[in-house]
């Protein structure tokens, strides 16, 4: 029940969420070169304040969750695609793929970010 309420917040959390910071990311790269550049001061950050992989707090947070929330809504689609095939309603085997998903959507995402700190 956990992962398909998660499925639904996810979604609704890129939909909104993520469409909303690629509006904010168009319209200030469609606006020229200085609203670009406000834009960029906004989510980069300098070294005198605090910042997770060159970003301010608040849009690292908003991107890493937007990146769990993108790898989590993925692999509870992946469940749901198995389920309406007919497979894996046994008891057990939807729990361990409820956690999968949820251990799986952790692991890619701490993926992401560290192999992104890297090159940074």
């Amino acid at each position: 029940m956990l992962v398909s309420i998660l499925h639904r917040a996810t979604g609704t959390a890129l939909a909104i969420g993520g469409g909303l910071f690629l509006i904010c990311w168009l319209v200030a790269l469609a606006s020229g070169a200085t609203a670009y550049a406000t834009f960029l001061d906004y989510v980069t950050a300098d070294d005198g304040r605090f910042n997770v992989f060159g970003l301010n707090w608040l849009p690292a947070l908003i991107l890493v969750g937007l990146t769990w929330a993108f790898f989590q809504h993925f692999f509870s689609g992946l469940r749901h695609l198995l389920l309406d095939t007919g497979a894996g309603y046994e008891l057990k085997t939807n729990k361990f793929w409820s956690i999968a998903t949820i251990v799986g959507s952790l692991l890619c995402t701490v993926l992401v970010w560290v192999s992104l700190a890297t090159r940074h």
